[in-house]
């Protein structure tokens, strides 16, 4: 729980008075001036309850939120922390408004009333659990802090366990995760037919995925997908997902084995019961699945920094603001339809994410497009990639589950696949194919289409630690050659090895993918713009060759 240390002498409070006694004296009352004044007190309060936190508070002016009857609302202010999770909505009026009235509309339009604070110049009232707990004369200091603390210091059970189980649960994850391994690798000495379904299953991802890939990376898939498959079915409401989804079965597969002899899921998962338990009572609290989906997009990223921070840092990965995906789809949208005279919704318009992550761009896209061209689209001219499985997962369900909440009814997604994407230059065909059937025809369909506009945020990390580390960054013959009598045979500089970053690999891949025109949008550092070792990646790009 945290607590707000204010007093009524604070600077903050005094500053707060001191711009309603200004806008006194020169006569301003209406709402718009005195809420700033508001918001700023609630601001300073929010940094003083993060104080020595890693999980912050910040407050959102104007965050819209959903209510339980599905309309939309947009209060003057939400309280959120670093996972999206709401805990506290403000609304401000001016001296004219009657509060009380206010607040019963407010509550008629289908507001919160676990923790909302409503206020007026002289006056707040805070209202938690449905009850009226506090109303004061917030002219008078102590008043005032009585409030802001109430509001900030409240604590739903399910939030305060939460935060428990996060703190605990971060550090117990690699542990957890470790046990598993040791119990897989355990297994397959023991254990014949796990031996044998594990084997077959290194064997298929290594043809699928990387002919370099090593056993315990294929040990971390299984352990991934063993702690996390509870989380999905659960959040996402979806507790079929492992049998419609062509990877899980596969997985799933391999997970059967391995219970064959005397290992149990649900008895070795029994003691995350309690993390489960705080993660799923935490999204119930989010009424919006797009909040919801950014919830869980946190909560991967939580998960997989404490568990698989080689393959983070093999990829450099980093997850895409919102506010950047808007402006480059609205970019994007804005130069089709300039330069080519079309937009993202229209036919023969073929769109790929080619690093998907956990399916910000594509979820994005779905919900900038009529209803009536997206059902087209998605079955037809959609495309994305993601090479690493727990991504995979979440992209796939976002992207179905935003289909869902679009036309309102489930169809999978064909055209998501579980690939390297530089993978999918190679000449040479996989002669065993890609996984398994279905996310091999996906791959085909993928190939023989017309790409117009590449989008997304590449992977990059040109330097390792060790060039002897397994978890170096690896080749592909065709993109590195492209890269090579391209990007490198135009460029002066003596040092070539910033080249071999994989989003200066994703820059060629992309402007191979589209041919002749087309549009590439990805989040980039400005690095191939002015940098002398990247002079051999500008210049081509100014010409496109």
């Amino acid at each position: 729980m945290r607590t707000l240390p204010l007093k009524p002498n604070h600077k903050c409070i005094a500053a707060y008075h001191g711009s309603l006694v200004e806008f006194k004296k020169v006569g301003v009352k209406h709402e718009t001036a005195v809420r700033a004044a508001f918001q700023a007190l609630l601001e300073a309060c929010a940094s003083l309850v993060n104080k020595g936190r890693d999980d912050k508070w910040k407050l959102v002016p104007e965050f819209t939120l959903k209510t339980k009857a599905g309309a939309k609302i947009t209060p003057d202010g939400v309280l959120l922390d670093s996972f999206r999770l709401v805990h506290g909505v403000w609304e401000a009026k001016d001296t004219a408004d009657d509060l009380d009235k206010e607040i019963r509309a407010k509550f008629k339009l289908g507001y919160p009333r676990t923790n909302i604070l409503f206020q007026s110049p002289d006056r707040a009232v805070l209202i938690q659990d449905g009850e009226k707990v506090l109303d004061h004369d917030i002219s008078n200091p102590v008043g005032l802090v009585e409030i802001l603390k109430g509001f900030f210091e409240y604590q739903p059970p399910e939030f305060d366990e939460w935060e428990k189980a996060v703190a605990e649960f971060k550090e117990r994850l690699p542990e957890i995760g470790r046990a598993l391994t040791d119990i897989i690798r355990g297994e397959e000495k023991k254990n014949a037919k796990f031996a044998e379904a594990f084997e077959e299953f290194v064997t298929l991802c290594r043809q699928s995925l990387n002919p370099n890939l090593r056993k315990e990376a294929v040990e971390e898939m299984l352990v991934q997908h063993l702690l996390t498959e509870r989380i999905f079915r659960r959040i996402f409401g979806t507790p079929d997902f492992m049998q419609r989804n062509n990877i899980a079965q596969e997985i799933e597969k391999v997970v059967t084995a391995l219970t064959s002899r005397s290992f149990s899921r649900d008895t070795f998962l029994k003691e995350l019961n309690r993390f489960y338990k705080a993660i799923e009572d935490a999204a119930d609290t989010i009424p919006e699945f797009s909040e919801k989906q950014k919830f869980l997009n946190t909560v991967y990223e939580q998960f997989f920094q404490g568990f698989a921070v080689d393959r983070a840092d093999t990829l450099g990965i980093v997850y895409t603001p919102q506010e950047i995906v808007d402006f480059m789809l609205a970019s994007v949208e804005e130069i089709l339809r300039k330069e080519f005279g079309r937009g993202l919704g229209d036919k023969n318009v073929h769109i790929i994410d080619p690093f998907v992550g956990t399916g910000n761009f594509m979820v994005n896209l779905m919900r900038r497009l009529p209803k009536t061209q997206l059902e087209y689209k998605y079955a037809e001219e959609l495309h994305c990639n993601e090479v690493m499985l727990l991504p995979y997962y979440i992209a796939t369900m976002n992207i179905e589950h935003t289909f869902l909440e679009q036309i309102g009814r489930y169809e999978p997604f064909p055209g998501i696949c579980l690939v390297d994407t530089f993978e999918t230059a190679e000449k040479e065909q996989h002669e065993f194919g890609f996984f398994n059937p279905v996310n091999t025809e996906r791959v085909k369909r993928q190939k023989a289409a017309p790409i117009f506009v590449v989008m997304g945020n590449p992977p990059y990390n040109a330097h390792q630690l060790n060039e002897n580390d397994n978890n170096k960054n690896r080749r592909y013959e065709v993109v590195d050659a492209r890269v090579r009598n391209t990007y490198t045979a135009d460029s002066s500089a003596t040092n070539n090895n910033a080249l071999s970053d994989p989003y200066v690999k994703a820059l060629r891949w992309a402007s191979d993918r589209i041919g002749k025109e087309g549009i590439v949008a990805y989040v980039c550092n400005n690095s191939f713009v002015d940098d002398i070792a990247f002079d051999g990646c500008s210049q081509p790009l100014a010409g496109v060759r």
